[in-house]
């Protein structure tokens, strides 16, 4: 299981810089900035620690936040339903 999850992960992460860097650099590096300043972590880390990514997400992409949300999960496909996605994305839109 340990595999999968490392896999899933990966993905996620991909997914999200991704996703992120489409919608522009600027906001994208303040985001990397506020993760770092303010919870002392980066993209890769929010895999285990959701609600950091979502408050500074919803900090800095305000109004894109629903559409970025709906984005990664189109983009995850097949993965939606593993328990540590569904996990991830639970907390994301909660």
């Amino acid at each position: 299981m340990m595999q999968f999850d490392e896999q899933h992960k990966i993905a996620l992460i991909s997914i999200l810089e991704t996703v992120l860097m489409s919608r522009g650099n600027i906001k994208y590096n303040l985001l990397v900035c506020k993760l770092n300043s303010l919870y002392d972590c980066s993209i890769r880390d929010c895999y285990e620690k959701p609600e950091y990514l979502k408050t500074v997400l919803k900090d800095v992409y305000k109004e894109d936040y629903n559409s970025i949300m709906e984005e990664i999960k189109l983009h995850l496909e097949d993965l939606v339903n593993e328990k540590d996605i569904v996990d991830f994305l639970k907390i994301m839109e909660s």
